[in-house]
């Protein structure tokens, strides 16, 4: 494996089921539609994206041993990732998430992800006690790391010397985990990804564009952020440098996973090279395939 193409994907790992309708839904709504499961997760959506951009990801979430649970473990080897540092539990089930989504978006979710949670701490094992780092000899490679963790946990990592010099890239699981991010806000290696509303929640105040919702977590202390809203704009911005693009208009088919298809994207194409300008452009061409369904993810 080479140094550029390692990365390691700490998060969510689980079963989607995933129902979607070509209608527009409400409250109560009974519709035709497909209903799919697939691996996901956002550790794992990102992995799946980051392994279609040539890179090798090494996956650190919790599994049960349970049939599901080595189903999924067999799942992500083929699709080209690490499971070797998984933890596997006797007592813990293999976590699931479910959504529908209709013709005007997603109406409702619910994320069973209780046993990466009751895991804790004994999924960073190999990163604190070998093989993949030390306390005293940290890894130092990019980490993409999801919100679905406690925030006791996510607190330990800010402050762990296991992680002082890796190139963290840190995303919520949802508006409703946004505030686990606090600790990161401050911290001195972390970029954090987010959207308007998880921006929001993170300073506590009302933004009216991407723009301006980067500019406040920046003025909150954050080092660097990418700030989306959706088909309106995405905003990269540090101290130095605010820049804000437009995505591409396309026809929205689905959009579980979306945020993590343009994180996964836009750490591929720094850890290729891409400036700036380039690695927004092709985060957001990314996401917009993904949306529009025409990736297989």
């Amino acid at each position: 494996m080479t140094q550029n193409s390692q990365i390691l994907c700490i998060g969510s790992v689980l079963w989607d089921v995933i129902g979607r309708s070509a209608s527009a839904m409400r409250q109560g709504s009974d519709v035709p539609g497909r209903i799919t499961r697939l691996p996901g997760g956002v550790a794992m959506n990102i992995a799946m994206t980051l392994v279609r951009f040539g890179m090798t990801p090494t996956l650190l979430t919790a599994i049960g041993r349970d049939p599901e649970g080595d189903e999924l473990v067999h799942a992500c080897a083929r699709l080209g990732m690490i499971t070797d540092h998984i933890y596997r539990s006797q007592d813990l089930p293999t976590d699931r998430y479910m959504a529908v989504e209709g013709a005007n978006g997603l109406i409702a979710a619910i994320a069973d992800a209780h046993s990466l949670e009751a895991a804790g701490a004994k999924i960073l094992r190999p990163l604190m006690h070998g093989p993949l780092g030390y306390e005293s000899t940290p890894f130092d490679g990019p980490i993409a790391l999801d919100g679905n963790l406690t925030l006791d946990l996510l607190e330990e990592i800010a402050q762990s010397p296991a992680f002082a010099r890796a190139d963290l890239r840190v995303a919520p699981a949802s508006p409703g985990k946004a505030e686990r991010l606090q600790p990161f806000l401050k911290h001195a290696r972390a970029t954090l990804y987010v959207n308007l509303e998880e921006a929001g929640l993170l300073c506590q105040r009302e933004f009216a564009d991407s723009e301006s919702a980067a500019k406040g977590l920046l003025d909150r202390g954050a080092l660097r952020v990418l700030v989306t809203d959706g088909g309106s704009s995405a905003t990269v911005g540090n101290a130095t440098e605010i820049l804000t693009q437009k995505p591409p208009s396309v026809l929205v088919t689905r959009v579980t996973g979306a945020g993590d298809t343009f994180m996964a994207a836009h750490i591929a194409s720094e850890t290729n090279g891409a400036d700036s300008n380039a690695a927004l452009s092709r985060a957001l061409h990314a996401a917009a395939t993904y949306v529009s369904g025409e990736t297989p993810l």
